[in-house]
């Protein structure tokens, strides 16, 4: 039975902006022209280098955070004890929950710089208020596979026949491949999944009409179909394939908390301001990293 694959239905071009404190990125979802892509709410690719950038103390309520480090080295630390820190192709899934403040700030030498991508994953309704927690895996334990001049590298779901340990709530895939000249990829993906490609470096053809997407660009995926076929002309690429379940419900977002309606959002406030409902310790704490 022949392979049914999606082709490119949107494409945005991801222009380079300023966020938190001095970081540059490059954001494809949660652009105007793509707000939101359910479940996804924002994929970020920022970069910066030197200490004068990075995201201080900040909270989060209602979503997942997902960052892979590409290059550099970042910590973290919340204000319920956890710190860390991630390097290269380390992986960290961040679920906020019913709430968290956290800063996320660059540990680089001179030269260095910091460069990676965050996914922003939506929580259904029943899962927005749950307690957070983290999953964090270090590059050596990302599932990481090569076949035929494909590399793929599996944050979440399955891709060259290996799985990904992340336990995701709102069923994921997110793949990272990096691809030869001349190879060709079919990635089959779940039934009724909304799936995009972000490009980090190179281009390629997507689909049956062997559409160009080059780099910087996002093209959301056509629903329906067994997956996505993937190709790679005189040189060599970089991208990553996100898919999700979508949740079809209401998305009411202001800043870093999302929830399913404005009094929900103003419920957060209070409960932020107020320092209660998972935010009891919001205005006691002050994270070591982000005092500089």
């Amino acid at each position: 039975m022949a392979f049914q694959t999606r082709s490119p239905d949107i494409k945005v071009l991801s222009v380079e902006q300023s966020e938190g404190a001095g970081a540059r990125v490059r954001r494809s979802i949660g652009r105007p022209e793509l707000p939101n892509f359910d479940p996804f709410l924002l994929l970020d690719e920022f970069s910066g280098s030197g200490d004068e950038f990075g995201f201080p103390d900040h909270p989060h309520r209602g979503f997942e955070t997902v960052t892979y480090v590409l290059e550099g080295r970042s910590n973290h630390e919340d204000f319920a004890g956890h710190k860390g820190s991630i390097g290269p192709g380390d992986l960290q899934w961040m679920t906020a929950g019913r709430g968290i403040v956290h800063a996320e700030m660059p540990d680089l030498k001179p030269g260095e710089r910091l460069h990676g991508l965050q996914l922003w994953v939506n929580l259904a309704a029943v899962n927005k208020m749950i307690p957070p927690r983290y999953q964090e895996l270090p590059a050596s334990k990302v599932p990481r596979a090569t076949v035929d001049g494909v590399t793929a590298i599996v944050m979440a779901g399955e891709a060259l026949g290996l799985s990904s340990p992340v336990q995701t709530l709102t069923p994921v895939y997110y793949i990272h491949f990096l691809m030869d000249p001349g190879k060709r990829l079919e990635q089959r993906l779940p039934p009724g999944m909304n799936a995009f490609i972000y490009v980090l470096e190179g281009s390629i053809e997507v689909g049956e009409q062997n559409s160009h997407v080059d780099t910087h660009y996002t093209a959301t995926l056509t629903p329906g179909g067994d997956g996505v076929v993937v190709r790679t002309t005189d040189k060599p690429a970089s991208f990553v394939l996100v898919a999700g379940t979508p949740l079809n419900e209401p998305v009411v977002q202001h800043g870093p908390f999302v929830m399913n309606s404005k009094e929900q959002i103003l419920k957060t406030f209070m409960d932020y301001q107020n320092g209660i409902n998972g935010f009891e310790r919001a205005h006691e704490w002050e994270s070591q990293i982000g005092r500089r």
